[in-house]
């Protein structure tokens, strides 16, 4: 084996990111795949000739030339590396080693320059013949900056690459237009602060569901949004919009993406919790970490993230260039606010709602991630609970739960302006 890195190249793989899932085609491929089994069996040098001798099928070959010092490096596409032989004639050294995992490299250093004048593969495509024929070194510089010389074997004994069973193709298309805005409620005074009220889930994605009732999440949700956002309206002293007011879905980045266009000064996502143990009770509020508070923080954020996924497809296209833009210097702020707020609602909020011993969290949910809007996510309580349950599918629990964030959203811009 040798790893020579001035003919070396690495291995490059393509990614494809569809943008849209608009159909899936499934074609069945009844003939197996031709493997690429073609091992270097032999290397025969001669004076002034090569040759390569295979134990299968390849797909082709490209010499290069490489100059100080002068070799002559063999790409042979399908094959694998084998044992190198001693070097004579014009080829003082042989070496090999694998280029990729389909493609075998030999290198021949030459004890003079030389070119490549005759080379060809046998009718049968198990060998490889090449012919020497000594240059100047200018000749051999010059011939080093031209092109690669392909070749290939007969067609009939040409090793094809391997071939999937099944393909899948999703057409691109056009990428969507943004969402429209929601109608943003409440005063017509653009000073007074705006509330973006997001209720989770929604559309296909029905959230968890009540063992006992069999009430989705998705619209335990939306009544507690609606309920919220009259609350704070009938207070007069903030405006506020709706991600969604209806049952629709939306991907995560597109929730807080709204609260970011609209330029929100807080944005709340409205959650209901379910676990195995149907003890579990109260409600949590969670800011933003790449760190979670505890490993059942970090599952919580796991599941909630995966809203994105349809098919095995990530419509969010979140990636992690983006989280490490978002938890650098600029968003310290933010996410202080944020955890400002979360204390803030549960000590409003305590005397109606039942909160979890400790009720502030930290994960690393999509929806709270931009970076200049403060964002909390309230786990109103678990549905898996009996009690929680019904008191969320109430109005009466709604409207405690709604009077609670609009007590703490009033006392949390109070504090703002007193602070400038």
């Amino acid at each position: 084996m040798f790893w020579n890195k001035r003919w070396t190249t690495a291995c490059q793989g393509r990614h494809n990111r569809p943008m849209g899932l608009l159909f899936v085609l499934l074609t069945l491929l009844w003939n197996p795949p031709a493997a690429l089994a073609g091992q270097i069996g032999a290397i025969e040098i001669g004076d002034s000739e090569i040759t390569l001798r295979f134990d299968d099928l390849v797909a082709g070959a490209s010499t290069l030339l490489l100059a100080g010092p002068d070799r002559i490096a063999l790409d042979i596409a399908g094959a694998q590396a084998g044992r190198s032989p001693g070097g004579a004639g014009i080829v003082r050294a042989v070496r090999q080693g694998q280029r990729d995992p389909a493609t075998a490299r030999v290198v021949l250093d030459l004890a003079q320059p030389a070119l490549v004048s005759d080379a060809r593969f046998a009718a049968d495509g198990r060998s490889l013949s090449l012919r020497l024929r000594p240059v100047s070194a200018d000749a051999f510089e010059r011939a080093a900056r031209g092109p690669r010389l392909e070749l290939q074997p007969p067609a009939q004994f040409r090793a094809k690459p391997p071939q999937k069973r099944y393909s899948v193709s999703v057409p691109i298309g056009q990428p969507k237009p943004a969402l429209p805005l929601p109608r943003i409620e409440g005063p017509d005074n653009p000073r007074l602060p705006l509330v973006v009220i997001d209720a989770g889930h929604g559309g296909h994605d029905p959230g968890a569901i009540s063992p006992h009732s069999g009430k989705r999440e998705k619209d335990i949700t939306l009544a507690i949004a609606r309920a919220t956002r009259d609350e704070l309206l009938a207070s007069g002293r903030v405006r506020v919009a709706l991600t969604r007011a209806d049952d629709r879905y939306l991907v995560l980045e597109e929730r807080y993406g709204i609260a970011r266009r609209l330029k929100a000064d807080l944005f709340i996502s409205i959650h209901a919790d379910a676990a195995e143990n149907e003890q579990a009770n109260g409600a949590s509020v969670y800011t933003l970490s790449e760190v979670a508070s505890d490993r059942e923080a970090a599952k919580l954020a796991a599941r909630e993230n995966k809203a994105n996924i349809i098919n095995g497809v990530d419509l969010g296209a979140h990636s992690n260039e983006v989280s490490s833009i978002l938890l650098d210097l600029t968003q310290r702020e933010t996410m202080n606010v944020a955890s400002d707020f979360a204390r803030l609602l549960q000590r409003e909020a305590a005397d109606a709602v039942h909160f979890r011993t400790t009720a502030h969290r930290f994960a690393s949910f999509v929806v709270l991630k931009a970076p200049d809007t403060p964002s909390v996510l309230f786990e109103t309580g678990f549905i898996s609970n009996r009690e929680d349950a019904d008191f969320l599918s109430s109005a009466t629990g709604q409207k405690k739960v709604a009077r609670g964030v609009r007590d703490a959203v009033q006392v949390h811009f109070a504090r703002q302006i007193a602070a400038r």
